[in-house]
């Protein structure tokens, strides 16, 4: 009796601890596969994930000097719902704000997205003072214009979005510390609105933080029905999971004025642009990548188009049969934007012109980027994927730090000659 409990006991001790592994798992010989462990998949249990992806979302900066005057609570209590019914006025507004494209009267298409938002609104705090944050910086950015400003000018109107944008990052983090499917779909939503407030305020270097980490929350808790191993397929681990890879598409896709700094030319492309000809079939003395960006951008919109269809199509599969096709049409996706990039690179290895390259043409591979991590993620979660998105990512966020300070650098020069009242026309 005695040498079976010391057998036990020894057993037990020399089993190999990790220090993250997988809930299903408590730590112990948990090989930390991800999304999902190989010991629940090869024993058929249901992987439960891993640590809390939500703290990184505390760590993001508030660029405010004010920031620090905050009341330390004052975002962490239920508030009550003012709304009953999602009136469609509201949910037009939301969806207006949610992209300052928008001032130009364009449509994004984000009704659905805004609805979900407002109704998860009534009863999750931290989506409420988002979406606070998001109205109160737009109006600001509506009637002050987005020129720079010093700490002097900043209106209240500007102090009380960034308030209310430190409350929803402090009342999150709070919230998910253990995350279950709602704490996910708050996170998520949060995010969406995360991304629209840093494009108000363009940084673009948070706004792709906050696009890489919410994609990354969609794949590690399969957002969409995934295969974790050869011809097994399996199902959306957490049902009714907010499509934020959708929303982020929509936002790109959207039409938008090509406007750069006015240092050379004073040229920009249409608000929407149909393209019948190659920029390719075009005579390279009647390019130049000023011109040609709103033509490569109706190709990248073609491709986002079919990438929108083939996440539904995802989203609904059922069969190993189906996802399969499914594959073979994630690689001609893939194999469309390959040859996108090529063709972006050899016109301007065609035109050769000096400087850097339109801030338009960045924002194309900004988008472009996007769309390449969201169709690698889809239908895979094979271990050499997460080297091949850490890469990527990076690129996208080295991309986006690079449109970031030439905007910036674009609005010091602008406020400079005309003063803040005057709206710039990048995006």
């Amino acid at each position: 009796m005695a040498g079976s409990v010391i057998a036990r006991k020894r057993n037990i001790e020399c089993r190999t601890k990790v220090k993250t592994g997988c809930t299903t798992c408590r730590k112990v010989k948990c090989d930390e596969n991800k999304p999902f462990c190989q010991k629940c998949v090869n024993t058929g249990r249901t992987c439960d994930g891993y640590e809390s992806p939500f703290r990184f979302f505390i760590s993001q900066p508030i660029n405010s000097a004010h920031a620090d005057g905050l009341e330390s609570d004052a975002g962490l209590q239920p508030i009550r719902p003012t709304l009953i019914n999602i009136a469609p006025q509201d949910i037009d507004l939301l969806s207006r704000y949610f992209s300052t494209k928008t001032i130009f009267d364009v449509k994004l298409g984000c009704d659905e997205e805004a609805r979900q938002v407002l109704q998860a609104s009534l009863t999750d705090p931290p989506i409420r003072h988002a979406i606070l944050s998001l109205k109160a910086l737009r109006e600001d950015l509506e009637t002050s214009g987005d020129g720079p400003a010093s700490i002097a000018q900043q209106t209240p109107s500007y102090h009380y979005g960034l308030q209310q944008y430190s409350m929803a990052l402090r009342g999150l983090a709070s919230n998910l510390s253990s995350p279950g499917s709602n704490g996910l779909k708050s996170a998520l939503l949060c995010c969406q609105i995360f991304i629209s407030i840093e494009q108000v305020q363009k940084n673009y270097t948070a706004m792709a933080q906050h696009i890489i980490r919410g994609l990354r929350i969609m794949h590690e808790n399969r957002a969409r029905p995934d295969f974790v191993a050869a011809n097994k397929l399996v199902p959306a681990h957490h049902d009714q999971l907010p499509f934020l890879d959708v929303f982020i598409i929509k936002l790109f896709a959207a039409p938008c004025k090509f406007a750069d700094p006015p240092a050379t030319a004073d040229v920009s492309g249409p608000t929407s642009s149909v393209c019948l000809i190659s920029p390719l079939q075009q005579p390279v003395e009647s390019r130049d990548l000023r011109t040609i960006a709103p033509d490569m951008r109706t190709e990248l919109t073609s491709i986002a188009t079919s990438t929108l269809e083939f996440l539904g199509k995802v989203s609904q599969v059922e069969s190993v049969g189906i996802a399969l096709r499914l594959l073979s049409e994630k690689a001609a996706l893939l194999d469309s934007l390959e040859s996108w990039l090529i063709d972006l690179e050899l016109v301007q290895t065609e035109i050769g012109s000096p400087g850097p390259e339109p801030i338009s043409v960045s924002f194309l591979r900004f988008f472009h980027l996007i769309l390449k991590i969201v169709l690698l993620g889809a239908l895979d979660s094979s271990p050499d994927l997460y080297a091949e998105l850490r890469t990527e990512n990076d690129r996208l966020q080295s991309v986006a730090n690079n449109v970031g300070e030439r905007v910036r650098a674009y609005r010091t020069c602008s406020g400079t000659s005309n003063g803040r009242g005057e709206r710039s026309t990048v995006r």
